[in-house]
């Protein structure tokens, strides 16, 4: 069996491919190895006699399969699931954040509007919300209430 390596590592250079991909056609390899030149290589490229195999790839079909069936509410069990619920795993610090802040932030401005808390009070609770001390809004109403800034509605 002749040694073809130089006409393959050729034939790569003149596709555009790696060497694994090129293929010599077995019934023609006397004439692949009189081949000297990349001229040479090319005009049996283009006789056929050299080929590009496909790219290998990886195949997307599973990936798709199991995309619809995770889009139609399969395969999210408790097997499948990976970290905490409550922690950041599942859902980002972020979301929590927003989750949480907004309602407060919500509660204190219609306070403020319904005269029950005073622009000063209301300024200072912000702050403190921003900072992370209320846990939700009930909590908010209920420290505003022991702290005595809640003014009760007159009846």
């Amino acid at each position: 069996m002749t040694d073809l390596r130089n006409q393959k590592r050729m034939a790569a250079s003149v596709m555009v491919c790696g060497v694994t991909r090129v293929w010599i056609d077995p019934l023609h390899t006397d004439e692949v190895a009189t081949a000297v030149t990349r001229a040479d290589v090319a005009k049996l490229v283009k006789k056929g006699y050299i080929e590009k195999l496909q790219a290998i790839g990886v195949s997307r079909g599973r990936a798709r399969a199991i995309a619809i069936q995770k889009k139609s509410g399969r395969r999210k069990g408790e097997g499948s699931r990976k970290g905490a619920s409550g922690s950041k795993a599942r859902s980002p610090r972020k979301t929590r954040w927003v989750q949480t802040i907004r309602p407060i932030r919500r509660v204190l401005r219609e306070l403020r509007e319904g005269g029950q808390i005073s622009p000063h009070d209301y300024r200072i609770q912000y702050r403190k919300a921003k900072g992370g001390l209320y846990r939700s809004k009930n909590h908010l109403l209920s420290h505003l209430k022991t702290e005595g800034v809640l003014k009760q509605e007159a009846k």
